[in-house]
């Protein structure tokens, strides 16, 4: 039973430091923001990295731009296509990186 006065009042005591806006509130926030801005450059980084190793192996294997995927030349396809489904993908999994913190977020100020 001692536990859960404890609990109701740490989770109290958070709450008001959000709405009071005090330094500890702050600091919570600041924390979320940061580690959502890092998933965020981290993933786009990603992308970065996946788009840009495209015309490097156009690069380093020429051979590979003479291939055809049903009729059509495969670096057409690779840099006019495959482009939007990645990034589509990753907006998902940022998405859900990002709810899923949020969630953790306000069950350790509830709990």
């Amino acid at each position: 039973m001692l536990a859960e006065p404890s609990r109701s009042s740490t989770s109290l005591r958070a709450r008001v430091e959000l709405e009071q806006q005090t330094s500890w509130g702050e600091l919570l926030i600041k924390d979320l923001v940061k580690v959502q801005l890092r998933t965020a450059v981290l993933l786009g980084l990603l992308v970065l990295a996946v788009l840009c190793a495209i015309p490097a192996v156009f690069y380093v294997a020429p051979a590979v731009t003479e291939l055809r995927l049903a009729g059509l030349p495969l670096p057409w396809l690779l840099l006019a296509v495959a482009p939007f489904p990645l990034m589509f993908g990753v907006g998902l999994w940022y998405n859900r990186l990002a709810e899923r913190r949020e969630r953790d977020f306000v069950n350790m100020i509830e709990n």
